[in-house]
C-alpha cells in the first residue's frame, strides 16, 4: 500500500513536471513565431533557455554558411561580449555541431576536448540546432561553479533546440526571401528610371539621404524597412506618364505639369494590388505633399501626411536641385541646404528639415 502511495505521488510529480514543461515549451513556441528577425530570434532563445535552466552564462552559435565556422551570435554573461569562433569539430561546440548529439559536461576540467583558457567555467550542457539532418548551430548551457546538470534538463534543452532551430531557419529563409524581393523591386525601379537619362541613380540616393533622416529622426526598425521600400518606389508611378513630358527636354507646360503631378497617383494605383506594399502606399503617395497644404496630390498638411512622405519630400527634393537637369544645371550642397532650410515650416516637415541638416553634417 505504500509502495502504491509512492507510486502514486511520483506519478503526479511526473505528471506535473511534464505539464510545466509544456506550458514552458508552448510559451516559447509563440513568442519565438512572433519574431522573423534572426537576431531577436537569437535572443530570445537564450533569454528562455535561461529561464528553463540554471546557468549564468548561456551562448548560442551558428554556422557562418559562408566561413563554415561557429560563431556566437547571442549570449547572456560573458557570453554575450564573447566574439569567438570555432571550426566545426574544434572543442565541445565544435563537436557537438559534428556529431549532432547533445551533451552533459559536469566535470569540464577532466575533458579533453574543452578548450583551457578560453572563460572560467566548471559545466556545462550542449545541444545541437538541427533542421532535418543538418546542423545550423548550438546552445551552450554553462556554470562558472560545479553543477549537477540532469537528463532532465538536456531533455528540456534538446525541446527547446527543435524549436529553436526551425524558428532561426524560418527567420533566414524570410531575410533570403526580403533581399530577393528587396532586389527586385530595386530592379524595377532602376528600369523606371533608365527612362530619363537625366535621373541615373536618383532613386538610390534618395533611399540613402531617407534612410540617414529616418536613422537620426529615431524612427523603430518596422519603421525604417517602411521608409527603405517606399524611397526606392516613390517615383514608380512615373511608369504611366508618357514620354514626350517625362523626358522632354525643358520645363514643362501647365497641361504637362498637371499629368505629370499624376505619377503620385499612378503609383498607389500600381502598388495597391500587391498586399506588401499596402503599408508604403502613403509615403509613395504623398511624398509632393507640402507640409503647409498646397502640395499634391490631396493638399495635406502637417502630420496629416505620413512621416515617410515627409521625409522622403526633403530627400527627394534635395537630390533633385543638386542634379542636373535639362533645363538647369545642379546647385551646390551648400546653396541646396540653404534652400531646404528655408522651406521648413512651408514646404517641408520643420523636424524633419532638422534631422536632415544634421544627418547631412555628421556623413560629410
Amino acid at each position: 500500500m505504500a509502495t502504491s502511495e509512492y507510486e502514486k505521488k511520483a506519478l503526479g510529480k511526473e505528471t506535473l513536471a511534464k505539464y510545466r514543461e509544456l506550458i514552458l515549451l508552448y510559451d516559447i513556441t509563440e513568442k519565438l513565431a512572433a519574431s522573423l528577425d534572426p537576431q531577436e530570434v537569437a535572443s530570445l532563445i537564450i533569454q528562455e533557455a535561461n529561464k528553463l535552466i540554471n546557468a549564468n552564462k548561456v551562448s548560442l552559435m551558428l554556422i557562418n554558411e559562408n566561413t563554415g565556422l561557429l560563431e556566437v551570435i547571442a549570449g547572456l554573461g560573458d557570453e554575450a561580449k564573447t566574439k569567438m569562433s570555432l571550426k566545426v569539430g574544434e572543442g565541445i561546440a565544435g563537436y557537438i555541431a559534428l556529431t549532432g548529439k547533445a551533451e552533459i559536461i559536469n566535470n569540464l576540467s577532466d575533458d579533453p576536448r574543452f578548450l583551457v583558457g578560453t572563460r572560467k567555467v566548471s559545466s556545462m550542457m550542449c545541444a545541437p540546432l538541427r533542421i532535418k539532418d543538418k546542423t545550423i548551430g548550438v546552445i551552450n548551457i554553462s556554470s562558472e561553479e560545479p553543477a549537477n546538470y540532469t537528463a532532465e534538463d538536456l531533455k528540456l534543452l534538446s525541446a527547446l533546440t527543435l524549436q529553436a532551430a526551425a524558428a532561426i531557419e524560418n527567420a533566414r529563409l524570410y531575410d533570403a526571401l526580403k533581399e530577393a524581393f528587396l532586389t527586385a523591386v530595386s530592379t524595377l525601379a532602376e528600369t523606371i528610371e533608365k527612362r530619363d537619362t537625366y535621373t541615373g541613380g536618383h532613386t538610390k540616393r534618395v533611399m540613402e539621404y531617407s534612410l540617414a533622416i529616418g536613422k537620426y529622426f529615431g524612427l523603430p526598425d518596422n519603421e525604417m524597412e517602411r521608409l527603405k521600400l517606399a524611397a526606392v518606389l516613390h517615383d514608380v508611378g512615373k511608369i504611366g506618364v508618357r514620354d514626350d513630358i517625362l523626358l522632354k527636354n525643358g520645363k514643362l507646360d501647365e497641361e504637362e505639369y498637371r499629368e505629370m503631378k499624376r505619377h503620385t497617383i499612378y503609383g498607389e494605383e500600381v502598388l495597391k494590388y500587391i498586399k506588401y506594399f499596402k503599408d508604403i502606399i502613403p509615403g509613395v503617395k504623398s511624398h509632393h505633399e507640402r507640409y503647409d497644404g498646397k502640395g499634391y496630390p490631396e493638399g495635406l498638411s502637417g502630420t496629416q501626411i505620413d512621416i515617410i512622405a515627409r521625409i522622403i519630400a526633403v530627400g527627394d527634393t534635395f537630390d533633385a536641385m543638386t542634379s542636373d537637369r535639362p533645363y538647369r544645371n545642379a546647385l551646390s550642397k551648400e546653396v541646396a541646404y540653404a534652400e531646404i532650410k528655408k522651406c521648413a515650416g512651408s514646404q517641408f516637415d520643420p523636424e524633419v528639415v532638422r534631422a536632415f541638416l544634421k544627418a547631412m553634417a555628421l556623413n560629410n
